[in-house]
């Protein structure tokens, strides 16, 4: 048994992970999730190290897993408790002081440019560009409901640079998302290879994979702790 970490990204809650949770329980893991301090002007990525680590407690046998935005905690997450694998899903990785604000420059990364977005009635156009970016292949009514529980994301985790001098010395995978139109594959492969020096494993899915394809996620992620 070990107990999955999971980290959530931006402007978001522990309720991301809400369909995976009971899918690692069922195998027989333990589970922990919390609600990041996006919304919180006086809280920066120490103070996200922070509320992971309370949320850890004494807890070992400690498989971090980190989605998006959650890269640039989970390292620092991994300098303060013995961590025996990180798993990042489509995520961002941090390089040794580099600031959040200027990782999109630093990697190239171009903002995605859909063709054509479908508006479902009720829903505001700018909640019908968020579904169809990050969330395209959600049912619908899941969608929904993340849009409502999302919160405002605080610039201040992106303002100052990321404190580690060097990636932390605890085996990493990363999984890369095929259908992801926020970080798309190619680009992705490109950045994970660059910054990790590895390939990344994939996964068919959106950015928000633990929503679509719950249950698939979970059997990799148990994947990776057999093998490991």
């Amino acid at each position: 048994m070990a107990t999955f970490v999971l980290i959530h990204g931006a402007a978001d809650t522990a309720w991301y992970w809400h369909l995976v949770e009971p899918e690692l329980r069922e195998r027989g893991h333990d589970v922990v999730t919390m609600d990041l301090p996006c919304d919180d002007d006086s809280a920066g990525l120490a103070e996200y190290a922070d509320t992971v680590v309370d949320a850890i407690g004494d807890r070992r046998d400690l498989v971090l897993v980190a989605q998006s935005f959650g890269g640039f905690t989970a390292p620092l997450v991994c300098e303060r408790v013995p961590v025996d694998l990180m798993v990042l899903v489509a995520a961002m990785i941090p390089s040794p002081g580099e600031a959040p604000g200027d990782y999109w420059s630093n990697t190239g990364y171009q903002s995605p440019k859909l063709d054509h977005v479908e508006q479902p009635e009720g829903a505001s156009r700018e909640d019908a560009e968020t579904m169809a970016t990050f969330m395209h292949d959600v049912p619908p009514d899941l969608a929904a409901e993340a849009l409502k529980r999302a919160r405002d994301q605080s610039d201040t985790p992106g303002e100052k640079p990321w404190p580690l001098e060097a990636w932390p010395d605890v085996p990493t995978r990363f999984l890369l998302c095929r259908d992801d139109r926020l970080f798309p594959a190619d680009w992705m492969r490109g950045v994970v290879k660059e910054r990790l020096g590895i390939t990344p494993d994939e996964i068919d899915g959106s950015h928000c994979v633990a929503l679509s394809r719950p249950k698939e996620l979970a059997v990799r992620l148990e994947a990776y702790l057999t093998e490991r």
